[in-house]
């Protein structure tokens, strides 16, 4: 542009950030074809707002393909004056997925470290979490739309266990469900700057962070932003991308 222009970098510089033009930044969005986002917007937003008497909520997912990595040489510490460092490269010493549930309700994790993602490590983990709840509750279980959710397997074992009531999230809307956010924490607090010589290393540092969190950092998930503010929103964004730019 400067060249274009006859004016220095600087000035086109000083020009955009008088603007607030930020041309190299660029947002991904993505809506939803789901044709029952609506509804299933509403069942799950209502339930977080308004939990259902004598009854758990949980938001179910996995964390797959979890690297265990370890770098090629130690890691320099941080120190007064010098962020710590890291090598780029690194070693990769296996992968572990990790299956939570998330209770809204006290903020705990129930969490369950596998060799694989397959419908057989769910249905262990829908096992689990029979065995860890109250049984006089009802369990409403959110769950996105992978495939190992809705084997048949799966839907024989809920047919035989009627007090886990399923709810999908929409399809491309794993925004929905609470969980993520406590898998983002996950990953910035442990494993990010983890080194993990092993497998075992890993799932250890894995159910060490469940427990800490359990013992000390859990509270209630609150969601405030009601349904119907969702969808407004949305069909704001669809409307703007229907306007067409005058010339």
């Amino acid at each position: 542009m400067a060249k274009h222009t006859g004016i220095t970098i600087w000035q086109v510089q000083q020009i955009w950030q008088g603007a607030g033009l930020k041309p190299h930044r660029l947002q991904t969005f993505k809506f939803s074809n789901d044709p029952e986002f609506a509804e299933k917007v509403v069942d799950v937003v209502g339930l977080y707002m308004n939990p259902p008497e004598n009854a758990m909520v949980l938001s179910v997912d996995e964390k797959t393909q979890i690297q265990a990595l370890d770098r090629t040489q130690p890691m320099l510490q941080l120190r007064p004056g010098q962020i710590a460092r890291r090598t780029h490269d690194y070693k990769r010493n296996g992968t572990r997925s990790l299956y939570a549930a998330f209770d809204i309700l006290t903020g705990k994790v129930i969490g369950r470290v596998t060799n694989k993602h397959r419908a057989k490590e769910f249905l262990d983990f829908l096992r689990q979490i029979d065995r860890s709840t109250p049984k006089e509750l009802d369990l409403h279980i959110i769950l996105d739309n992978s495939s190992t959710h809705k084997t048949a397997d799966v839907t024989a074992w809920l047919d035989k266990h009627p007090r886990f009531k399923v709810h999908f999230t929409p399809t491309s809307a794993s925004w929905l469900n609470a969980v993520e956010g406590w898998f983002s924490q996950l990953e910035r607090r442990a494993l990010y700057r983890g080194i993990f010589s092993s497998v075992k290393e890993l799932r250890d540092a894995i159910h060490r962070f469940i427990s800490a969190h359990n013992e000390i950092h859990a509270k209630p998930f609150i969601w405030t932003k009601t349904a119907n503010a969702i969808l407004d929103s949305v069909q704001r964004a669809k409307d703007s991308l229907a306007v067409k730019p005058t010339n």
